[in-house]
């Protein structure tokens, strides 16, 4: 029934997403599929949708509704977090043919097989909260052509207030050392020069296996494979980074000193009402921490204003503490209530241009730290490894993940790491020669 069929993927969210649409897309081509873009006609389309705010929720929709655009008559199907958590909304969406769980990703070309042949099945959603142990998924990895993003880990304990994803992706579950290492060295061996380590929780890693390896005895096993550059961790949770963690990071001569932590605000008693489980004061020890061992380290974060309780007393505290700490970027996302987390029902909402307002201010913050930080490279040599061509230039990134746009006739340097002079720093990337 595959002979000649098309399938299209739309992957919202994060690279953990990224790399499961991968890896379910790997199994269509291993039965007969041929993938096609997003945009193209198709005969199914499968949309890994996405819950962690009310704007990822509607572009799951609005991605959903485009798909029978292009081929009234095809195949759609919802999966992922949205999918898991909010099956009921999606089944007002007429289009939608399909609706499945996370734990269903990796049956997913029978299942859709199956209704195909049958239109018997609307939904097929486990409880993910029943899984205890991790699945694989394939030994493809999603690549942006000359990086691997890893999963490494899925599923979340930590239950904050405003969050759903542990109800999406359920509790801890590790991945066997042995299985990331082998995946890392086949993709080593096809030309790959960096991988991105992520997962829900990364944090977490080995919490579950009981065999008292964590995060960094991972990390260490990875800097041993010949071949390998660059590795790249993905968001972290700040609590992990102990003296211990950093001194026993920073001999890992592979590691790239960008570090995204997971802030989410920077006033303590906000902290608490979101359960975030330290304080500002907390957080501003790991900064020093880290920076003590990287120094030109490049440190990133999210940021959520108005949540519930946020007074302006409480926000001019965060932006006086995201000031002292100097973030090199931050990601800013408005408070969106989550049905079924505690904040959703707290007191005390926040008014929407109240967080408009203070979503701007900290936009505009992180724009001058970006510019600043930029800047400081001008005349300096910088390490890159080059990815793509764009336009007159080669774009890559430093190891602390900073844009390098290099002005080249050839695409010689394209998957290689060189070394290149800055003459010149603009707001979102430098400029070398």
């Amino acid at each position: 029934m595959n002979e000649s069929k098309k399938v299209a993927f739309c992957s919202l969210g994060c690279k953990v997403n990224q790399y499961e649409t991968n890896a379910m897309s790997q199994k269509f081509i291993e039965h007969g599929y041929e993938v096609v873009p997003f945009d193209k006609y198709a005969d199914i389309y499968i949309v890994n949708t996405c819950t962690v705010t009310n704007v990822a929720d509607r572009k799951s929709r609005q991605m959903l509704r485009r798909a029978k655009e292009i081929n009234s008559n095809s195949t759609l199907v919802a999966c992922g977090c949205y999918a898991q958590v909010a099956k009921d909304e999606l089944k007002k969406i007429e289009e939608i043919d399909l609706i499945l769980g996370n734990n269903e990703k990796n049956d997913i070309v029978q299942v859709i097989e199956n209704h195909i042949k049958e239109k018997g099945i609307e939904e097929y959603v486990s409880d993910v909260m029943y899984k205890t142990d991790y699945v694989e998924l394939g030994t493809t990895t999603y690549t942006e052509k000359t990086r691997a993003v890893i999963k490494v880990q899925d599923g979340c304990d930590r239950f904050c207030s405003y969050c759903l994803i542990p109800f999406a992706r359920g509790h801890i579950r590790s991945r066997k050392i042995e299985n990331v290492i082998e995946e890392i060295e086949k993709i080593v061996s096809d030309g790959i020069n960096e991988v991105v380590i992520t997962g829900i929780h990364i944090a977490s890693y080995g919490r579950d296996l009981k065999n008292g390896i964590g995060l960094i005895d991972l990390l260490e096993e990875i800097n041993k494979i010949e071949g390998l550059h660059r590795i790249r961790l993905g968001s972290i949770e700040p609590t992990i980074i102990t003296d211990e963690f950093v001194e026993r990071l920073s001999k890992l001569d592979k590691i790239c000193d960008h570090f995204h932590l997971s802030l989410q605000s920077g006033c303590t008693e906000t902290l608490k009402r979101m359960n975030r489980r330290y304080t500002a004061e907390e957080f501003k020890q790991v900064t020093k921490r880290l920076r003590s061992k990287f120094p030109n380290a490049a440190l990133t974060t999210d940021i959520i204003v108005g949540f519930p309780g946020e007074t302006e007393e409480e926000f001019n505290s965060t932006y006086e503490f995201l000031s002292e700490i100097s973030f090199y970027k931050m990601h800013i996302f408005k408070y969106s209530p989550r049905k079924g987390t505690k904040a959703a029902v707290m007191p005390n909402q926040i008014d929407g241009k109240i967080k408009e307002e203070r979503s701007r201010k900290l936009i505009e913050l992180s724009n001058e730290n970006e510019n600043r930080y930029n800047h400081e490279y001008v005349g300096k040599e910088v390490e890159v490894l080059f990815e793509e061509r764009e336009g007159e230039f080669i774009k890559g990134h430093t190891k602390n993940y900073v844009v390098v746009m290099f002005k080249t006739e050839s695409d010689e340097l394209v998957n290689k790491i060189a070394k290149v002079k800055v003459f010149e720093a603009k707001s979102d990337c430098l400029i070398a020669f």
